[in-house]
């Protein structure tokens, strides 16, 4: 057992134990027992011994700029974690976050931001955030109708944290600077970031009007690396583990594979559906093979008229639509040799799929990980007909997340 969370899954795998044999505890029991069982006198001291031996292994003093630490106000975060160079709106409430701001607004505007190891901890400790942090500055300080703040804060640096008290009136944290590392050329990478990284802002409907703009301008490896990062739809604790990795060489090259993650293997059906939807161009001599040839055989496809009999579709006038569309509409496409080409859309919607695939959890690519990636394409006619005929995105979104389209995985 190398860290805390191997005594969460014991305390987990104890619970369901007893529960099967009709003793019920409760997750902070479960915790306790568990402690004892290792010969800790309770949780929370076994959490700190744990989490100690964790903190060492995990920020090396060879990184440390140097030894000199400084004390800043601090506030911990639940579910966000911060990069440098970035502008965030943070939300607080708790007490002593809120006299941190205070402190921090009425000094240097400089302050610790912490990131929690689990959101439902409301008074963390020092074994409660992860050993690396960021430096930010304020920038505004907005109060809310509930009582609560709403803070602008934009990332300066990567900190150490060497502690976290929460037992005075407001948190505060001591830290050291770290290194990041000299930059090198990375020149291969970036471009291939870059190219991965416009398909996943497609296929997840992230708008970054300026960021195609930085890649041009920008060749520092670690701005691009915590660029994209921040960007990234990923768990907090993958997003941690880039904010951690110090070097910006081997940031990028974990941020490009879990780009290339997102690729799935097509499923079967998909594959089939994808022919079909080529074929319906073909029959029609249609020099391209258009969003409207794909949903006409997403249909036929049983993941993905799965989700749209699942938003209450009536496949067969969707049908109708869509054949009057492509006899008529498309007329000046005919050609009269030559196969039809996928337009670029189709592939927009092809290569989305594969990332949606990857979002929710499927092991293949589908026919509904398709039809959700045609209502990013908002101006075409197909993307117009699903929601004509009720399938939106949030409601196919919820069809699969009961399961709806998985097919055989």
């Amino acid at each position: 057992m190398r860290d805390f969370r191997d005594a969460k899954a014991m305390a987990q795998t104890l619970r369901e134990s007893l529960t099967t044999k009709a003793v019920t505890i409760s997750h902070s029991e479960s915790l306790e027992l568990v402690s004892r069982m290792l010969g800790v006198a309770d949780w929370n001291t076994l959490s700190a011994l744990l989490h100690a031996e964790r903190r060492d292994a995990i920020v090396p003093a060879a990184l440390l700029k140097t030894t000199t630490t400084a004390v800043y106000p601090a506030i911990p975060l639940r579910d966000l974690v911060p990069f440098p160079n970035a502008t965030y709106p943070l939300f607080v409430g708790r007490e002593r976050t809120v006299r941190a701001l205070n402190q921090a607004f009425e000094g240097g505007r400089e302050i610790v931001v912490a990131i929690q190891r689990e959101s439902a901890v409301d008074d963390p400790r020092f074994s409660d955030v992860y050993e690396i942090g960021i430096l930010a500055q304020l920038l505004e300080l907005d109060p809310l109708a509930d009582g609560t703040f709403r803070v602008l804060t934009r990332g300066l640096r990567r900190v150490a944290l060497r502690s976290f008290d929460a037992e005075t009136v407001a948190y505060r944290a001591e830290v050291a600077d770290v290194s990041e590392g000299a930059s090198r050329d990375a020149r291969d990478l970036i471009r291939r970031i870059y190219q991965r990284f416009q398909d996943y802002t497609a296929a997840h409907g992230i708008l970054v009007p300026d960021i195609w703009l930085f890649f041009d301008q920008t060749r520092d490896p670690g701005q691009i690396a915590d660029t994209v990062a921040a960007r990234m739809k990923l768990s907090v604790r993958d997003k941690y583990e880039l904010l951690a990795t110090l070097d910006p060489m081997t940031r990028l090259e974990r941020i490009e594979a879990l780009l290339n993650a997102s690729q799935r293997p097509v499923s079967a059906n998909y594959a089939a559906t994808k022919r079909q939807a080529l074929d319906h161009a073909d029959r029609r001599r249609h020099q391209y093979a258009t969003l409207e040839h794909l949903l006409l055989a997403l249909i036929d496809d049983a993941e993905a008229s799965a989700v749209m009999r699942a938003c209450d579709a009536d496949l067969g006038r969707l049908s109708q639509g869509l054949v009057q569309y492509l006899d008529n509409e498309l007329k000046h496409t005919v050609i009269e040799t030559g196969s039809a080409e996928p337009t670029a859309a189709f592939k927009r919607v092809d290569q989305s799929a594969a990332f949606l695939a990857q979002e929710v959890g499927f092991a293949a690519v589908t026919g509904a990980n398709a039809l959700v990636a045609i209502f990013a394409e908002t101006r075409s006619p197909a993307a117009r007909l699903l929601e004509d005929h009720g399938i939106s995105r949030g409601r196919s979104d919820r069809a699969i997340a009961r399961g709806v389209g998985k097919g055989e995985q």
